[in-house]
């Protein structure tokens, strides 16, 4: 074993054996924030779920609120790892390429198009296996924003099927006096509909894995095959080839269908995020309008807000509290600037080695100075975090449930305003009738 993971790990453990207190309470949410996708998966999952389990309307309506917020947490947090690296990577597309070259162009499959075509010890063979295997893997892994859209129907059927219900007035429980009854047709098109999209979801699927699998074997053979490889892996760069303004070009470059490279591992990347909260937005609103139009309206009213925060929202707050700490001058030894002038916040791993830094210059122990940093990095990285859970959870989640019992009522109102106006022109015909006399 290398000196230096040795130190490294020894610097892990000073985590456990030397902080105590606030320090150990901030060192256990940093590794939560750091860790592996599961602790990700308990904590993201308990974050969306429980605004919305407390101002749940009905057992319905919270049972299948469960259930789309812990499926839904599965597919990002544990599709990718599961599809995209032990599957297909691992188990499947790796066969594809000739023993003595296999395990060379496994090990590419993490690295970007540039990383793998830039690099001089690899072969030409090599390279175009890499990539066209990479593109056949995102095609494979196509299953994954198509089960995010298909999410919402197999919950209408969920509900339909434990509850019995198919009205979304009635599973909101906006009706508080339990006046609207259920309508078998309703129910029949909420499960038709349901099951052509399930079936739709595993045929489209499907096709992804061997379509996937077909590139990953041809790919390396043509230039067009390469072509179509690079544009899936990075479809922004290829339609930027068609735009003349460089600041667009670069915008759209920065696009990527291609995985995360997580320690040599694939994981979800942003662009895979995007597309998949994207499809999710669409898959919710198409489903509820096999509800009712209120179901749709309270979609369109929460979700972009939360797609919009889920790509950029986080990221952006983030950025936006460090810039403002930095200014201030605010935790300088956390929020380091780096060489192109972007403020840095080291990871959890990196923070016994600042403390051990900041130790000999400010000739204290570094016991204290990493209770002092644990501390200031879970501040900068809780703040954020409390506003994604105050206002992405709790506030949105109150207001959109107000707002459509608010839309309920209004309706409500007017569908009985025109109920009485038509039985009191069935009752008084004469009035109308002289009326319309004055009238023409």
């Amino acid at each position: 074993m290398k000196v230096s993971n040795i130190n490294n790990i020894n610097r892990q453990q000073s985590f456990k054996s030397n902080l105590t207190g606030v320090a150990k309470v901030a060192d256990i949410f940093l590794k939560s924030q750091e860790n592996l996708s599961s602790t990700r998966f308990i904590q993201d999952t308990a974050t969306n779920w429980a605004p919305k389990a407390i101002f749940a309307r009905s057992k319905a309506d919270f049972a299948e609120m469960t259930f789309l917020e812990f499926l839904e947490s599965g597919i990002f947090y544990f599709a990718s790892p599961l599809l995209g690296e032990k599957l297909f990577r691992n188990n499947v597309f790796n066969k594809f390429s000739p023993k003595n070259i296999r395990e060379t162009v496994n090990k590419q499959i993490p690295n970007t198009v540039e990383q793998i075509t830039k690099n001089p010890t690899l072969t030409d063979e090599v390279k175009k296996r890499a990539i066209s295997t990479k593109a056949g893997i995102v095609l494979a892994c196509a299953a994954i924003p198509i089960a995010e859209y298909t999410l919402s129907f197999a919950k209408n059927l969920f509900t339909l099927k434990t509850f019995n219900k198919s009205n979304f007035n009635n599973i909101a429980n906006l009706d508080k006096n339990n006046n609207e009854k259920e309508d078998k047709a309703q129910q029949e098109r909420v499960e038709k509909s349901a099951k052509n999209q399930l079936k739709k979801a595993a045929i489209y699927s499907a096709v992804g894995v061997g379509a996937g699998a077909l590139l990953a074997v041809n790919g390396h053979k043509s230039e067009a095959l390469q072509n179509v490889s690079k544009a899936i892996l990075e479809p922004g760069k290829a339609v930027g080839k068609f735009v003349k303004s460089e600041k667009v070009k670069n915008t759209l470059g920065k696009f990527s269908l291609d995985f995360a490279n997580n320690n040599g591992k694939l994981a979800l990347s942003k662009g895979q995020l995007a597309l998949t909260a994207i499809l999710g937005l669409f898959g919710y609103s198409k489903a509820a309008e096999d509800r009712g139009k209120l179901d749709v309206a309270e979609v369109w009213t929460r979700v972009p807000l939360v797609v919009f925060y889920t790509i950029f929202g986080g990221e952006l707050f983030e950025k936006g509290f460090t810039k403002i700490l930095e200014k201030k001058n605010k935790f300088p030894d956390i929020l380091q600037k780096t060489a192109e002038g972007k403020v840095k916040l080291p990871t959890r791993a990196e923070l016994p080695a600042l403390a051990e830094k900041a130790a000999k210059l400010k000739n204290s122990t570094q016991t204290k100075e990493l209770a002092r940093l644990t501390k200031e990095k879970a501040f900068v990285e809780a703040v954020p975090y409390a506003f994604s859970l105050i206002f992405m959870g709790f506030t949105l989640s109150a207001i959109t449930r107000l707002w459509t019992q608010f839309r309920y009522n209004h309706q409500a109102h007017e569908l009985l305003k025109t109920k009485q106006e038509t039985k009191f022109e069935f009752e008084h015909p004469e009035i109308f009738k002289n009326f319309n006399g004055i009238s023409s």
